[in-house]
């Protein structure tokens, strides 16, 4: 696993503990402002990770297919900007 992916799985092993955390929270009946502001803290990580995991598709996957040829090149372009409008919306 390379380093990007490596540093997307930390993240989202962290934000797997705050999901159990949230979940304690909310069977404890806790004040709904503290578990919105955990859960943003979650959603804040998961972006992080996708991040990581864009980061490294970027400089491996996509310049690789770059360079082997218009096609491929043009294939991981349309797929990296599919998952952008994604990401916006």
């Amino acid at each position: 696993m390379n380093e990007g992916k490596k540093r997307a799985a930390i993240k989202l092993k962290t934000a797997r503990g705050q999901l159990d955390g949230i979940i304690k929270m909310l069977e404890e009946g806790r004040y709904c402002v503290d578990i919105s502001t955990q859960i943003l803290s979650a959603i804040g990580l998961l972006k992080k990770a996708n991040i990581d995991v864009l980061n490294t598709h970027i400089r491996s996957c996509v310049a690789t297919a770059i360079l082997e040829g218009e096609d491929q090149g043009e294939e991981k372009i349309e797929e990296i900007i599919n998952i952008i409008d994604r990401y916006i919306k």
